[in-house]
């Protein structure tokens, strides 16, 4: 409508140049150059819509090839039934989803879950980023919207499918909530004109699409996109549990050698947090390793030391004079005898080789996957965590600035205590709070955790001395052989 009424204006504004006698032929160069000019930058900017900025693909992903999803598999696949089975659809007089939106953390196998969409349905598949339709040019995002439904479209005449799905992975950068860029009006253009491609699908189109969009963060997307019409299913895509890792190990490495006796549950268990990503790079990590002793076969040792580099980097050039040697030594035996007393069996590794921005490290192997926490277990935690400074002044005599990250862990689990209800002050609001009360909670809860732990430490100070010397020659100890001299000081 401005369009319409800015060029009534000019036309009116020439009008009245010619009737006063004005030469209005320069002008009117000038303009039609100008207009040229935008239409040519226009037009070079939608090459992205037409180009690298969208892939077509046949892909030969299938359900089967994704592990630890079964939950979001099975959500997904019902809803493309839908799709699938349009015919018994119509009977019963169900319209078709027109979008299914996949939300959980980065690396979960949200896209691969896409492309076995693709297949499932047979449907042409298109996918793009939600970066690729902003642009700075007033009108290009929306023009880009158009033409991507257009395109899916003709693409599936083409290929003679009945159906095409488009997937648009980062979609709170396309979706994010109207008024939140409030500097660039672009993306809210270009989300409107979304919303109205999607509201154009209806039932008797020829050529129905299903977009399918993955985001991390499904809380900054506008309203009108979940509602129900738009994206109909949100399907929550969230790390595996200890089946889902194993399923995704034994996946990736079906193509890799693995030594006999390899244990992929142990490797499973070790592994909690892992996403797929993690775990494909995991494998693929262990691969390199034994490909650089010159080995043909990938030992558990090899997997147990990706998984260091997967969750803390790569082994460091930076070597620590002996006297912070020591000191790192004693602080991750600290930290691993306190884990060790108030729950057996759950560390896996200590070391001292320093990856990333670690010195050392204690790596824990829960027994079970955990979601609720008790009042006792975040207690063990925070001991866990204030035993390496507790281990450092009882051998050592002082503290150090390495048990700083220790302790903005501990106040994470005292703040969560706080918020859980399980200090002296009840169910609070921290917000409310006020500091000083908050301080006084929080060192309550400290006091009495910090002396069970220096107790603790004082109790087996023998084993932390006889582990750091080991630590110091030999760099590694394994949870085996933490537990083997800690039993007769048990």
């Amino acid at each position: 409508m401005m369009r319409d009424i800015g060029l009534g204006i000019l036309v009116g504004v020439f009008i009245y140049l010619l009737v006063m006698g004005y030469n209005i032929l320069p002008v009117a160069m000038l303009l039609g150059a100008g207009f040229l000019l935008w239409r040519f930058v226009i037009q070079r900017q939608l090459v992205h819509t037409n180009g690298k900025g969208v892939v077509v693909s046949n892909t030969p992903i299938d359900f089967a090839d994704i592990g630890g999803q079964n939950a979001a598999k099975k959500e997904l696949q019902e809803a493309l039934d839908f799709l699938l089975h349009s015919d018994k659809m119509k009977a019963l007089g169900i319209r078709p989803l027109k979008g299914i939106l996949l939300s959980g953390p980065p690396g979960t196998g949200k896209t691969l879950l896409a492309k076995a969409a693709a297949r499932y349905t047979n449907s042409a598949f298109l996918a793009t980023s939600g970066s690729e339709f902003v642009e700075m040019y007033a009108g290009v995002g929306a023009e880009r919207v158009r033409s991507l439904f257009r395109r899916a479209r003709e693409i599936a005449k083409r290929e003679k499918r009945n159906s095409a799905i488009l997937f648009i992975d980062e979609m709170d950068i396309l979706g994010a909530k109207r008024g939140s860029n409030i500097s660039h009006h672009e993306y809210d253009q270009t989300l409107n004109q979304l919303l109205v491609e999607m509201d154009g699908l209806s039932t008797d189109q020829e050529t129905p699409i299903l977009v399918v969009a993955a985001t991390n963060r499904a809380e900054a997307l506008d309203e009108a996109l979940l509602r129900p019409g738009r994206f109909d299913r949100q399907v929550k895509v969230d790390l595996p549990d200890k089946e889902g890792r194993l399923a995704i190990l034994q996946i990736h490495t079906k193509n890799k050698p693995l030594a006999s006796g390899v244990d992929l549950e142990a490797i499973a268990r070790e592994t909690f947090g892992f996403s797929g990503a993690h775990l494909e790079s995991l494998t693929n990590e262990a691969a390199v390793f034994a490909l650089r002793a010159g080995e043909t076969q990938i030992t558990e040792n090899y997997l147990r030391e990706a998984i260091d580099k997967v969750m803390m980097g790569e082994k460091l050039d930076r070597k620590p004079t002996p006297e912070e040697m020591e000191r790192v030594a004693v602080h991750e035996c600290g930290h691993a005898l306190l884990a060790e007393v108030v729950r057996p069996h759950s560390v896996a590794h200590i070391s001292v080789r320093s990856r990333g921005n670690a010195l050392g490290y204690v790596r824990h192997n829960p027994k079970d996957d955990l979601y609720l926490y008790t009042q006792s277990m975040l207690e063990e935690q925070i001991m866990v965590a204030l035993a390496g400074a507790a281990a450092e002044e009882e051998i050592l005599g002082s503290r150090s600035t390495g048990a700083a990250g220790d302790f903005s862990q501990a106040l994470n689990l005292a703040e969560k205590m706080l918020i859980s209800g399980m200090s002296k002050l009840g169910v609070v609001d921290l917000d409310n709070l006020g500091p000083e009360k908050r301080h006084e909670a929080t060192k309550e809860i400290f006091e009495h955790l910090e002396t069970e732990t220096r107790e603790v430490v004082q109790r087996h100070r023998e084993v932390i001395l006889t582990l750091a010397e080991i630590l110091r020659t030999e760099e590694t100890i394994s949870g085996e052989s933490l537990r083997e001299y800690l039993q007769p000081s048990a």
